[in-house]
């Protein structure tokens, strides 16, 4: 295991990470309507999607966000603003924005992106504390010092009984 990976594990399939995305899009049903979604790339693409599918949504952009790699959390870096013609909804404010991610963390990704669209509802499927503020909706919270494993980041392989592994 990497030494920074925590030790709580939170591993989603595939199955349950689209029950959860059809859930934060019943969520978000009522809290529109919203002319275009804006997912936080890359973990926003594959909830963007279903969200975007279950309301009808067909105006998708992405903003660009870099802050880990793979386990290591680093400096935050906007590789791709949101273009123009989104950040200018809402009378320059992103209202009637939808943002979507996989997951808040610590915020410093929903926080940047706020200062882009700070009218925007922020939506994330799940939520840590430290970052839970800074979403309006999300399903699921887990603990800080828990890793989600998403399921575009695993493959099949055997697990070692949680006594076996020293957990």
């Amino acid at each position: 295991m990497p030494p920074n990976m925590p030790e709580k594990h939170f591993p989603v399939s595939w199955d349950e990470f689209h029950r959860d995305a059809r859930a934060l899009a019943w969520r978000l049903a009522d809290a529109g309507p919203f002319e275009a979604i804006v997912c936080i790339t890359r973990g926003g693409l594959v909830p963007a999607a279903i969200v975007a599918r279950e309301l009808g949504i067909r105006v998708i952009e992405t903003v660009c966000v870099a802050s880990y790699d793979h386990v290591t959390q680093s400096e935050l870096r906007l590789l791709k603003t949101v273009a123009a013609d989104i950040r200018a909804l809402g009378g320059g404010r992103g209202k009637g924005v939808l943002v979507v991610d996989d997951l808040v963390d610590t915020g410093m990704t929903a926080r940047l992106v706020r200062g882009i669209l700070p009218a925007a509802h922020f939506s994330a499927v799940y939520a840590k504390p430290l970052g839970r503020p800074q979403v309006d909706t999300f399903i699921t919270e887990v603990s800080q010092d828990t890793w989600i494993f998403f399921p575009w980041d695993t493959g099949l392989a055997f697990q070692p009984p949680i006594r076996e592994a020293g957990l």
